[in-house]
């Protein structure tokens, strides 16, 4: 059995997760002031949000040092998970602001009130808004490269953030066409019905990948491509087991080749395709067990819930 790992030094993640902190700061800060201005129960929903950001943003800081951390004598496969945990924390807090939401949404519907210096207030959400959307797409751009689920959560946050801050924005300029001051609890409702289900999907995702989610029908192809090659009257293969761990990738499969060959041979022949499967897939950390193709015991260990690669 051979294990081969082929991977540079771990980029430093973290100094995206501090930019979060820093723009969901100042963006509450900002979500606050336009609320005091107009005492708009839908601009204070947005920036109640804002507060899941910041927290949310500190936890990802947190699993991306934890993550980063090389494997020990405790952590074998090293600590990649640990970006899962900081996403389910984070849908836990956006249900939690959802339902603060909420509350608030149904008692300004019940007890509707005027609102105040509504060109101010639009003024900074708008503001707000266009920071948070640049800070989003910076992300998960960052995510999407890293194949970090921290940050690609945290970029979808913020862009759910904008998408939220848009809709309070023309809630809020409707009651000023209107007049009818409920339609701002009414906006609010719908800003945290929206929250809610931002929660769920992340909660979701986050679950999948601690359950140990197998890798992409995209990325089991470059699989697939690489064993295709390979396998001949002499060589096949079977067993092919794959999951996820942050920005970590495994990988492990039997590789059947006659018993006559030698144990060089059948080493080689796994260091070879290792090394191609990793091209593939970077940083991927490939194990093979060699058997003999003509013993009966070798097609009988198959594991339940492999991928079948052909």
């Amino acid at each position: 059995m051979t294990t081969t790992q082929v991977s540079n030094a771990p980029v430093n993640l973290t100094k995206f997760a501090w930019m979060s902190i820093i723009v969901s700061v100042v963006v509450f800060g900002m979500k606050i002031a336009a609320w005091r201005a107009t005492g708009s129960v839908g601009l204070l929903s947005d920036a109640l949000e804002s507060t899941v950001n910041i927290f949310a943003a500190v936890i990802a800081l947190l699993a991306l040092r934890t993550a980063m951390k090389p494997a020990d004598a405790m952590h074998h496969f090293g600590r990649g998970k640990a970006e899962y945990f900081s996403a389910s924390i984070e849908g836990f807090m956006i249900l939690l602001a959802a339902l603060i939401i909420v509350y608030t949404a149904i008692e300004r519907i019940i007890t509707p009130r005027a609102l105040e210096q509504i060109g101010w207030g639009l003024t900074i959400s708008t503001i707000a808004a266009v920071i948070n959307g640049g800070t989003a797409l910076i992300l998960l751009r960052a995510g999407k490269l890293h194949r970090s689920p921290v940050l690609v959560a945290d970029g979808k946050h913020l862009l759910t953030d904008v998408w939220t801050s848009v809709g309070v924005i023309v809630g809020v300029g409707l009651v000023v066409v209107t007049g009818w001051n409920r339609l701002d609890g009414v906006v609010a409702m719908a800003v945290g019905l929206n929250i809610i289900i931002t929660g769920i999907n992340l909660l979701r995702s986050s679950t999948a990948g601690l359950m140990d989610k197998a890798l992409s029908d995209e990325d089991h192809l470059k699989i697939v491509k690489v064993l295709t090659k390979y396998e001949s009257e002499e060589v096949k293969f079977h067993a092919l087991q794959t999951r996820e761990a942050g920005r970590q990738r495994f990988v492990s499969m039997h590789v059947l080749v006659p018993g006559a060959w030698s144990i060089q041979k059948g080493h080689d022949l796994s260091e070879e395709l290792e090394a191609e499967i990793i091209a593939e897939l970077p940083d991927a950390i490939i194990t093979t067990h060699v058997e003999p193709l003509e013993d009966e015991r070798s097609w009988a260990d198959e594991p339940e819930g492999q991928h079948r690669w052909k």
